[in-house]
């Protein structure tokens, strides 16, 4: 497996990229993509680091999200790189805004 581990209160996330096509078939400009990507930054969590949502006075409810989760983070935040093509990123465990159930219900047009 090729994805880093993410160290320490660190999460790996995978930005969710939308499709260029609608539903009934009509293809989006770039910039109608841009401006939901702006809008909205949601993730796929591939990987929570060892220390992440440990600090019981930070996070006395417990984790915010776990691996598998949906979730939703500020557009600059965290530290991108790609890899084979496709952009990760690595945000601290209090970076998280919200956990969703899938990034449709946020996105929009």
């Amino acid at each position: 497996e090729r994805l880093p581990s993410p160290t320490g209160w660190r999460i790996l996330i995978l930005p969710y990229r939308t499709k260029n096509v609608t539903e009934s078939g009509i293809i989006l400009a770039d910039e109608t993509l841009n401006q939901a990507q702006v809008s909205t930054q949601v993730g796929y969590v591939l990987k929570v680091g060892p220390l992440a949502y440990k600090d019981p006075e930070k996070f006395p409810d417990g984790a915010w999200c776990e691996e598998k989760n949906w979730v939703m983070f500020a557009r600059y935040a965290g530290s991108r790189f790609n890899i084979d093509g496709g952009e990760v990123r690595i945000l601290n465990d209090d970076e998280i805004l919200a956990r969703i159930g899938s990034p449709e219900d946020v996105l929009h047009f």
